[in-house]
């Protein structure tokens, strides 16, 4: 009996599925070549070179767009759990003490906007430890770390001095947001959208506007930046929020408005007394992401 010859089915290269699966997720070959450190050259040999080994089109690209085909979308999948458990592997090798579970706490805020792509990356680089993460404000969120609930939790502060022992890992400017093209701003009282005695936010926003003599009412009463969100893009009312929180669909008011300018607000870090390997692991991932956005920020 003849068997017939077959080729040796080829090996998928750990290195070309992290530069497919980072423009899958950026929708463009030029940022996923600044993700894995390549020129946009060599990102493009790397996929071309793929789709021949595969025998099939990976991505559909026109002038503006880099999409998923549908077997480009079948090869998601597959490469994610093939990087997933070759990090997990490795990582038991040469970070096996490097395991367990850190408890984080964060505002809803920090929690929505910055911590999912953080924990992302950590995720990836530390497969051994798992991170739980509470959401409450930033008074609670303190109160855990007395009771020691938490390992970690990362607070808004206002940068006046203020009654904690944190690391700043970051500053941002306060603005007042608005509908683009609204008119809430204009109304009289001002309807202002904001949050209950504790939050920071609010309380630089009455000041600045108690001081300034500017009528106002609350309109829009929420804990969730979202909800806040939608109030203000609405045009029911204005809201103090982050600058890196104003989307397209938001304008940045202030003196030509006829509002008062808003300061800053810090980006606290507080650590529990007793710092673990992987505790300390995480801590230093947070700082290490929130310098490369301060960085990004002053660019």
């Amino acid at each position: 009996m003849t068997i017939p010859f077959r080729r040796p089915i080829p090996l998928l290269d750990n290195d070309v599925l992290r530069t497919f699966v980072a423009i899958a997720e950026t929708g463009n070959f030029s940022t996923a070549a600044e993700t894995v450190f390549r020129t946009p050259s060599a990102v493009s040999m790397q996929i071309k070179k793929l789709e021949e080994q595969l025998g099939v089109m990976l991505f559909r690209r026109d002038a503006r767009s880099v999409t998923l085909t549908q077997h480009g979308e079948m090869l998601l999948s597959y490469a994610r759990n093939i990087l997933a458990l070759s990090n997990e592997a490795v990582s038991r090798f040469i970070m096996p003490e490097l395991s367990g579970v850190v408890r984080l706490g964060a505002p809803e805020d920090i929690g929505e906007r910055l911590l999912p792509q953080v924990l992302k990356s950590f995720a990836q680089t530390y497969p051994g430890i798992m991170v739980d993460v509470t959401i409450d404000m930033s008074i609670g969120l303190k109160k855990r770390m007395e009771e020691q609930r938490l390992d970690l939790a990362l607070i808004n502060c206002a940068t006046r001095p203020f009654p904690t022992n944190g690391e700043v890992v970051y500053r941002e400017r306060l603005v007042w947001a608005g509908a683009k093209c609204g008119s809430a701003h204009r109304r009289d009282p001002l309807p202002i959208s904001i949050w209950e005695d504790g939050c920071i936010w609010r309380q630089e926003a009455i000041t600045q506007l108690e001081r300034n003599r500017r009528p106002y009412r609350v309109a829009y009463l929420s804990a969730h930046t979202m909800a806040q969100r939608a109030a203000v893009v609405s045009d029911l009312a204005i809201a103090p929020l982050p600058l890196s929180y104003i989307g397209e669909d938001m304008a940045i008011l202030g003196i030509q408005e006829g509002l008062p300018e808003l300061g800053s607000f810090d980006i606290q870090l507080l650590t529990a007394s007793q710092m673990t390997g992987p505790i300390e692991t995480v801590a230093d991932s947070i700082r290490a992401s929130f310098a490369e956005r301060s960085k990004a920020a002053a660019a």
